[in-house]
């Protein structure tokens, strides 16, 4: 996702001189096309991510179109305040990237781990909330962003995922992407642990059932046009994300829900259990040991249309 991401803003950026893009010291392998490309649209601000916040407030609020970047919690949770203040409040023109989202700095422990971003961006007022599955989403959500005025974040995958779709279109802010029709159950996830929900879905294929799938790569404004259709239409609405079970993705989902006055589905929500990740690990074994992995996924569904 993230060389998907770069790829897309070095082409929006040649054609707007106003696209700025600022690391907090990290990135390099990955952000050396963009800075050699385009030296005068590009600055590192150290690692200072509260600095580099303001900074890109700053410019935005003189015209300029400014992407901010780092990894796990850095470009949110540790300036969370000059985000508030400096870019919510104004509605800069600023898009907070994350790479690496949920566990997928496993290794290095919980304090790389961005485990509750969804929650804590989405409560802020007005801020877009987007969580790509895959490249092709990743692209899209790029572009839509360079072209939205306001502030708004974009939690990606650390790279390797597996790709969904060739290509969206017709791809919009706040809209969800359906995979497949289905019966029974609707399955929807955001953000990278599709792979793991693929794969459940693939168990539930092979069990007899024949779960419908979508994709929200927007959890704010959430699709609940989507939502409110699969409620009337489906017996379970399962939400899937590598993320804090409280206030994320399913929380949103469980909003719309609770303000409906007639629904066929109940809501089954999986995530993490309201708790940090105290092993460490690779990604995948994380997504194991906190019951995210495709098989723990598949039999908690199958727990509830038993």
């Amino acid at each position: 996702m993230r060389d998907a991401f770069v790829r897309t803003l070095i082409a929006l950026a040649n054609e707007d001189k106003n696209i700025e893009l600022i690391t907090a010291d990290l990135g390099f392998g990955v952000l050396k096309p963009f800075w050699e490309q385009l030296p005068d649209q590009f600055t590192n601000a150290g690692i200072a991510e509260q600095n580099m916040t303001s900074v890109a407030a700053g410019m935005a609020l003189e015209g300029k179109n400014v992407f901010t970047y780092s990894i796990g919690n850095f470009p949110t949770l540790r300036c969370l305040e000059q985000i508030r203040n400096d870019c919510a409040y104004h509605r800069a023109n600023v898009k907070i990237v994350c790479i690496g989202g949920g566990f997928a700095y496993g290794n290095l422990g919980m304090s790389h781990q961005a485990t509750e971003d969804l929650a804590i961006l989405r409560a802020l007022p007005d801020v877009v909330v987007m969580a790509p599955a895959d490249q092709a989403e990743a692209k899209a959500c790029t572009r839509a962003l360079a072209g939205y005025s306001g502030t708004a974040y974009l939690r990606l995958g650390r790279g390797g995922e597996k790709r969904i779709h060739q290509d969206i279109s017709q791809f919009r802010i706040g809209k969800a992407v359906k995979i497949t029709d289905g019966q029974r159950v609707a399955v929807c996830s955001t953000g990278a642990i599709f792979e793991e929900v693929e794969g459940a879905c693939e168990i539930l294929l092979n069990k007899g059932y024949q779960p419908a799938v979508y994709t929200f790569p927007t959890v704010k404004p959430l699709d609940e046009e989507v939502i409110r259709e699969i409620a009337g239409d489906f017996e379970l609405i399962v939400t899937c994300e590598e993320h804090n079970i409280i206030g994320g993705f399913g929380s949103a989902v469980a909003e719309v829900l609770a303000e409906m006055h007639k629904k066929k589905a109940r809501l089954l929500r999986i995530g993490i259990k309201d708790q940090y990740a105290a092993k460490v690990g690779s990604q995948t074994y994380l997504r194991q040991q906190y019951k995210l992995d495709a098989l723990s996924i598949s039999r908690r569904i199958m727990e509830e249309l038993l």
